[in-house]
Order: structure tokens, then sequence, then C-alpha cells
């Protein structure tokens, strides 16, 4: 186990300094930062003031060194526009979209599972076509579309959930929560039901799939055989030799969810990382684009070798040595 970790661990490293390298490339080559910084009725010797003060003067290898000893620092810059440490800024936002990321991931993977094992058992039900053909409108609709289905429905004609923010919340040491108010859930569901949506259907029909094939092997039809319950049989032995596909999927959706949820945030002004990017990039702050980009590979690859280490729960033939 620790051997694979450290190998795991230093691949990590690869693909941070990968993304690293592409980021810093990228955005130093799409835009003078020093015309933003300086201001558009700066002269000439003023940008190149502003120039010498960031450090944009050097070469650009020896900017990108500054810039990979400064990130191991927990040093990403300041936010062009604000003048506020780039990676405070974001840390500040984070709570807020992972509580709204872990909701849509729970409701998804709760509903998807649960439902998948439903039309699998009783495939040809009525329950069971209906459910499947919600499933198709969940993948075919835009995420987009479907959080403004949502609030046209319970917002502004039922008048039931409000339709922006986070609400009320509570701080707890270094972290704000809402999901210990009554109004801060009420906030959250609308973004989180349309967050999981497309999720939710997919694990539906994955777990549909794996469930349908797992159903007809020979030790389900023996465990039938020797009179075990349903619960026992459909639960404890068909269901979990389907979850590492289902883990698999959960685990990537829920980094996407972190890292990609701009969407949903921008459409109900959730306070939170993605909202933060949006107006980033609107505004070509630089610091903050990088410093998101690079949290976002850190926590996908977190997700990643966690859910790697939640096959050997799942599966006790898997071993890592």
């Amino acid at each position: 186990m620790a051997t694979y970790l450290i190998k795991r661990l230093l691949q990590g490293i690869v693909v941070l300094l990968a993304v690293s390298f592409v980021c810093f490339i990228m955005f130093r080559y799409t835009g003078d930062p020093v015309m933003m910084l300086a201001g558009k009725y700066a002269t000439q010797q003023e940008r190149e003031m502003v120039r010498v003060s960031y450090g944009l003067d050097r070469p650009i290898y020896i900017q990108y060194v500054s810039f990979i000893g400064g990130a191991l620092k927990g040093n990403f810059g300041k936010s062009y526009i604000s003048s506020v440490d780039a990676l405070d800024m974001i840390l500040e936002r984070m709570p807020a979209t992972l509580e709204l990321a872990f909701t849509a991931i729970c409701i998804s993977f709760i509903l998807g599972v649960g439902l998948g094992v439903v039309v699998s058992v009783w495939p040809t039900g009525l329950v069971s076509r209906v459910i499947m053909a919600g499933s198709i409108v969940g993948i075919s609709i835009p995420t987009f579309l479907i959080g403004i289905l949502l609030v046209m429905a319970f917002s502004v004609y039922m008048e039931v959930l409000p339709s922006f923010g986070r609400g009320e919340t509570v701080q707890i040491g270094f972290w704000r929560t809402g999901l210990l108010t009554v109004d801060g859930w009420k906030h959250i569901v609308l973004p989180a039901v349309t967050l999981s949506g497309y999720q939710l259907a997919v694990l539906l029909r994955l777990t549909r799939a794996g469930m349908r094939e797992v159903l007809s092997e020979e030790y389900i039809k023996t465990a039938w055989a020797k009179g075990l319950s349903p619960f026992k049989v459909i639960l404890k032995h068909a269901l979990r030799n389907v979850l590492i596909p289902v883990v698999t999927i959960a685990g990537l959706s829920f980094g996407e969810l972190i890292a990609f949820s701009i969407v949903t945030e921008t459409i109900f002004q959730w306070p939170g990382m993605g909202n933060l990017l949006l107006t980033s990039i609107f505004e070509t702050d630089q610091p903050i684009i990088v410093t998101y980009i690079m949290l976002a590979a850190v926590i996908i690859l977190t997700i990643n070798i966690l859910v790697d280490l939640m096959y050997a729960f799942l599966n006790p033939k898997i071993r890592y040595e």
C-alpha cells in the first residue's frame, strides 16, 4: 500500500508540474497584464516601472522558477484587481463550492444507485419505464436549462425556494457553512439538484447495466436457490460487485463538480469558486485563474487516489503493492 501511494504521489507531482507549466505559458502569452495593472492611460515609463516591480521583465524561465517556488510556499501572487492574495480569495470561496458539490454528488449517488437497482430488478414495470425515460431527459437537457426551469417553477411561480445566494451561514472555525441553517438548506436545494441532474442519470444507467449483468450470474442464482432474502441477494451480493465502476464515475464526477460548477454557480449567483473564476476571466485576473486551475488539479488528483483506495474495500481481491 505504501509503495502504491508513493508511486501515485510521484505521478501527481509530475501532473501538477505539467499543469503549472501549461497555465504559466498560456497566460504569459495571452495578453500583457501590465496594461491592466498600469491602466490604459499610463505612460510608457509607468508601464515599465510596473513591469519591473512585478518581475515581468525577467526571462520566462526565471519567472516560471519563481512561480513554482512561490506556489510551493502557497504564494500564487496577488489579484490584479483587488490586490488581495489569490489563494486567500479562492479558499474563502471554497466552502460554498465544496458544500454545493457534496450535496449534488450525494443526491446523484443515492438516487442514481437506488433507482438503478429498482429498474434492474423490475425492468418491465411502468415505474421503471418512467424512470428510464426521465434519465434520458436528464442526460439530454443542458445544465443551465435545467437550472432556469427550476427557478421558473419553484422560485417564480410557486415561490417556495430562493433563486440566488447562499442564505444564512454559520461560522465554525475557519469554515463558513450554510448546512446548519434552514435558510441555507433552502438556498442550496435548487443549485444542488441542477448540478446533480446529469450525474444522476449517468449513475442510474450505469448501475442498471451492471445489475442486469450481475443478476444473471450463477452465484446470484445459487443465492436465490439457497433461499436468501432479497435484501441480501440484491444489496450484499449483487450491488457490491457493481459498485466499483459506479464509485469510479462518482469520484470523477465529484472532482468535476468541484472544479467546473461554473455554470450552476453563475445561474444561482452562488458565491463559490466557479463564480469567482468567471469574474476573473472577464477581468483577465491571471493570478486568480492560475490558482484556481492548480487547486482544481490538486483536488481531482486527491479524489482519484481516494477512489483507487476504495476499490480494496469494495473488492477484497484487489491488492495494492
